[in-house]
Formats: structure tokens, C-alpha cells, sequence
């Protein structure tokens, strides 16, 4: 996947894409207010390219999810929504038998998917489920945390299996960063030394069942976390929109490494329609010019030439240049104007 054109013709980031699938938290909303210019955006490329919306957040349904964005001004069905419960179902699908009993540990919209899945569900674990399946909610504690770990402790991942919907490490909300579903895994985790096998984001699971559900061929996924949406999407061989409204911003951009590299950088929505600058290397790949702004790399030290009259594209050009040296990002100088 090609992380900068050189010398192409300029393109927007929606050529020849035929499904954009957008995340939740820190691209559409912030808790439960909309992102300046998502709603607009995203209601604007209804109009001529399929829009789906993919969350690893696994507390809600996918018509509850639909209701979310529509009261925002969204044009959206639940069969719009692809969530982590939807393919962590399916996945456990794979490893125990229809009907199966299954500790659920999560809220509505895990304890929904996992009946429409066919299967019983309890939530101790001296029911003897078949397996346990675990996302996130606001009102999961230590109670079914230690539940699951009851369930799980001393048998095998072939003996019982353990899925978790996702394991981000934090989710954004109205009032700041809280701590996400990774952290209540890792809970669960560090009480019986296992790893729990994963559908959400960053694995392929959940772009694999949005990309059938909608029979895309060339889709473009948009989100705000590296280290799960664009990692994720370029694990499924998906190009991807990195927009600078949620988790990630400048400084992780730059640090990013080769697997977490998005194919554009965006400041809010808006650039979807907008014409993506191409990227012009000097032969020695040094220097990188993206529009009038201009970063080049002198030994150890990461230098701006020019700023030029955009902060974006000054961003862009460093984030080219560093990506195309190759070389860590602790083993350079960086100034801080590039991420402060």
C-alpha cells in the first residue's frame, strides 16, 4: 500500500472508492456530541458512494448505534453499522457448537449479538458455559471480570474458548480520555495467564464481515487511532484516512511505525472531497515537499525548510520524509514546531 504518491496527478481521497466505512469515537462524535463538519461530510458522500460505520465499541447495538447517529443528523440504518460484538459472534461461531451456553461479560449490545447468534447466555460461571465473550460497557466491574476469570481458569483455549470484541487501551468521551475494553481484558488476563482470541479492531475480522456485508471492492476506512484503525485497516488491505479529530495527532503520526501508517493524513472530514496533495522526494529521498511546505532530514536531525501556509501540509511532508528514511523515530532529532 502506497503511503504518499510520487509525482501522480492530484486525486481526491475518495477516487475509485466504492464503500467508505467510518469509526465512531473520534471521527463522528466525541461521547455524544458530533465532531464539527462529520455529519455534513458524511451525509454529503451518501449521495453518490455507499457509507457504512464500523466501532469496536461493544456496549451498544447496531440500532441503537443507528439511532445515536441519526439524532446527530445521519442518514443511517442499523444495517449500516458493522459492530466488534457482530464479528466477535461470528468468530466464536467458529469454535463451539450452535446453541452452545456462553459467559457474557459486557452489556446490551454484546448480550444482544450473542442471542441473534443463536446462542444461551449466562453470566456466571457456574453455568459451565461453552465459552466466554467479553466487550466493553460502562457498567462491566470487578463482579464479571471475576466471573470470567472463574470460567476461564485452568482451561485451554480448546477447552473453553475466550473472545474479546477488541482490546483498545481507551475510548474517548465527552469529558476526556477513560480507559477502553483493552484494559478490562488485561484485567482478566494478568488473573489467568492467558490471551483472548480478538474480533474488533486492529484484527481483520470485523473489515472482513463489513466488507461482505456491503460487497465492496475498493473501500477506504477512516479513523483516529493508529494502533487500531490503521493498523487494522492495513493488516485487511484496506487504504486509510488518518483524521486528526480523536486519539491521534501529530506526534504519534510521525513516531508511527511501518504497520500503522495511513495512506492520508486529514484534519477533519471536509478533505475527503478535497484535492490530496501529492508528495515530491529530492533524488536522495531526504527532502520532502508536500504543497509549499518543506522537511528534510540532515544526519540525525529532522529540519524544517519551509513552513509553508499550511500545518497540514507541513505535517505531511514530515511524516514522508521520516516514514521514507527508514529509520526509528528515537534515532532522530525531531523539533517540537513538527508535533507540539
Amino acid at each position: 500500500m502506497a503511503l504518499f504518491r510520487r509525482n501522480a496527478k492530484a486525486v481526491t481521497p475518495l477516487d475509485g472508492v466504492d464503500l467508505v466505512l467510518a469509526d465512531l469515537d473520534g471521527v463522528v462524535y466525541k461521547g455524544a456530541a458530533a465532531i464539527d463538519h462529520a455529519v455534513e461530510s458524511l451525509n454529503g458522500l451518501g449521495e453518490s458512494v455507499r457509507v457504512g460505520y464500523i466501532t469496536n465499541n461493544a456496549s451498544r447495538t447496531d440500532a441503537s448505534v443507528a439511532s445515536h447517529l441519526t439524532e446527530l443528523g445521519l442518514r443511517v440504518k442499523p444495517s449500516d453499522v458493522v459492530t466488534s460484538p457482530q464479528a466477535a459472534v461470528r468468530l466464536l461461531a467458529q469454535h463451539v457448537p450452535p446453541g452452545a451456553k456462553i459467559l457474557v461479560v459486557g452489556g446490551d449490545g454484546l448480550v444482544d449479538e450473542v442471542q441473534k447468534g443463536g446462542f444461551t447466555v449466562t453470566r456466571s460461571a457456574d453455568d459451565e458455559p461453552a465459552a466466554v465473550i467479553q466487550g466493553f460497557a460502562p457498567e462491566v466491574g470487578w463482579t464479571q471480570l471475576a466471573e470470567a476469570s472463574f470460567a476461564l481458569q485452568g482451561r485451554s483455549e480448546s477447552e473453553r474458548p475466550w473472545v474479546a470484541t477488541n482490546t483498545d487501551w481507551t475510548i474517548p468521551v465527552a469529558r476526556g480520555i477513560a480507559p477502553g475494553n483493552g484494559t478490562l481484558v488485561s484485567a482478566v488476563h494478568t488473573a489467568i495467564g492467558r490471551l483472548p482470541l480478538v474480533a474488533g479492531k486492529p484484527e481483520v475480522a470485523i473489515f472482513e464481515e463489513a466488507v461482505s456485508r456491503f460487497g465492496a471492492k475498493n473501500p477506504l476506512f477512516i479513523g483516529d487511532r493508529l494502533d487500531t484503525d490503521i493498523l487494522g485497516a492495513n493488516r485487511a488491505g484496506i487504504d486509510s484516512v488518518l483524521v486528526l479529530t480523536g486519539i491521534d495527532r501529530a506526534k504519534q503520526l510521525i513516531a508511527a511505525d511501518a504497520n500503522s501508517r495511513p495512506t492520508y493524513i486529514l484534519e477533519d472530514l471536509r478533505g475527503l472531497t478535497e484535492e490530496y496533495p501529492t508528495t515530491a522526494f529530492s533524488k536522495d529521498g531526504s527532502t520532502a515537499t508536500v504543497g509549499d511546505a518543506t522537511v528534510r532530514i540532515a544526519g540525525n536531525d529532522v529540519e524544517i525548510v519551509a513552513e509553508g501556509s499550511s500545518e497540514l501540509n507541513l505535517l505531511r511532508a514530515a511524516c514522508a520524509v521520516i516514514w521514507n528514511s527508514g529509520r526509528a523515530i528515537y534515532g532522530l532529532e525531531v523539533p517540537e514546531r513538527l508535533y507540539s
